[in-house]
């Protein structure tokens, strides 16, 4: 890992949006899938599917027999760092993650790539792919294969697989009422990027940026294992309350978060208050703010966190109170520094409610 790359290319002055930040709203998404196979049962005439798109979980589940199912997923944007091979390592982390948060075990991947062959030299476009690969090393599998396509704008990004037992599925479905939220990264990603867009992120908190967005959520695979945990997702372009309330949606319950209990990446809240806010943050609450029920006195820079888009961000896992302390101490063996507990699940509408207090 290095400072940013100042290079005379900046990979995020050749796209329109970054990261996760450049995932469809939610909103426009309901709209475009309104009325479509998507929303018709899709697997209704498929038994083996045990999860599809019915409650926007983050990968496919193909049951295979007993004991095996299949957990396949596919994630791809445009650079949220100039750095070419930090760049693939995010793209990549960021799509891995699916897996771990389906409880699966990744083994194997395909690359996805578009690259606008006229503005990127060769060497940039080889960095990148060099980026995905390291990754992909560090998860222990292979990229077999990919498909990519001469664009516009560059993008980077991995059909991922893996592997679940049946019965260690974590659906973002299942909370319970009185689960505990646990959330296994620092917040903030979204307004870093913003402010590196204008030059402004200290080199820490970019070095704090790229060991986020890097860090596998490998202990997905831990915590599929284990009974007490009911509910599991990660956290990416629709922020934690976008995130949150697909769980709490699923589930039919009420999500409280704790607004100070929330970890952030150091700086964040600074920046924050500063007006370092991506576009997709006000879309995001422009989508789902009906939904939410917010404090009073809570500040738009505290809003602006809640719905930062995080690239790669952490799984958000709802577990039984007396599964807390095994939940928290698989996170820490895997170093996950910034691992939190959050807030709950009620019973009450499928809503987010933020309070203030820490609990």
């Amino acid at each position: 890992m290095s400072d940013p790359v100042l290079s005379p290319i900046r990979l995020t002055h050749l796209s329109h949006g970054g990261g996760c930040g450049c995932k469809i709203a939610p909103a426009v998404l309901e709209k475009i899938l309104s009325d479509t196979p998507f929303t018709k049962g899709l697997s209704s005439g498929f038994p083996n599917l045990l999860v599809g798109i019915e409650s926007s979980d983050d990968a496919a589940v193909w049951q295979l027999n007993d004991t095996q199912a299949i957990v396949a997923t596919t994630d791809f944007f445009m650079p949220i760092v100039d750095d070419p091979f930090e760049f693939g390592r995010i793209a990549a982390t960021n799509a891995i993650s699916d897996v771990y948060a389906m409880g699966g075990q990744p083994l194997f991947a395909l690359a996805l790539v578009g690259m606008p062959i006229d503005k990127l030299p060769h060497d940039i476009i080889r960095a990148i792919l060099a980026g995905g690969e390291a990754t992909a090393k560090a998860a222990g599998i292979p990229i077999a294969g990919g498909h990519s396509i001469d664009s516009q704008e560059p993008i980077y990004g991995l059909v991922a697989i893996g592997v679940v037992d049946p019965r260690n599925v974590k659906k973002n479905s299942a909370g319970q009422p009185g689960d505990i939220l646990i959330l296994g990264k620092g917040l903030g990603v979204g307004i870093f990027s913003a402010a590196l867009k204008k030059d402004a992120l200290p080199a820490a908190g970019y070095r704090a940026m790229i060991e986020s967005t890097t860090q596998l959520n490998t202990p997905g695979v831990e915590l599929g294992r284990l009974a007490g945990v009911h509910a599991m997702t990660d956290v990416t372009g629709f922020g934690l309350l976008g995130h949150g309330l697909e769980l709490a949606r699923g589930s039919k319950l009420t999500a409280n978060i704790r607004l100070a209990d929330l970890p952030l990446l150091t700086g964040a809240a600074e920046l924050a208050q500063a007006g370092f806010v991506t576009g997709a943050s006000g879309r995001n609450w422009a989508s789902y703010g009906h939904d939410v029920e917010l404090f009073s006195g809570c500040a738009d820079w505290q809003q602006a966190l809640l719905t930062d888009p995080q690239t790669s961000g952490g799984l958000l896992v709802a577990c039984a109170p007396e599964a807390v302390a095994e939940v928290l101490a698989v996170f820490q063996r895997h170093g996950f520094e910034h691992v939190a507990i959050i807030g709950d699940l009620q019973a009450g509408a499928a809503r987010a409610r933020v309070i203030a207090g820490g609990g």
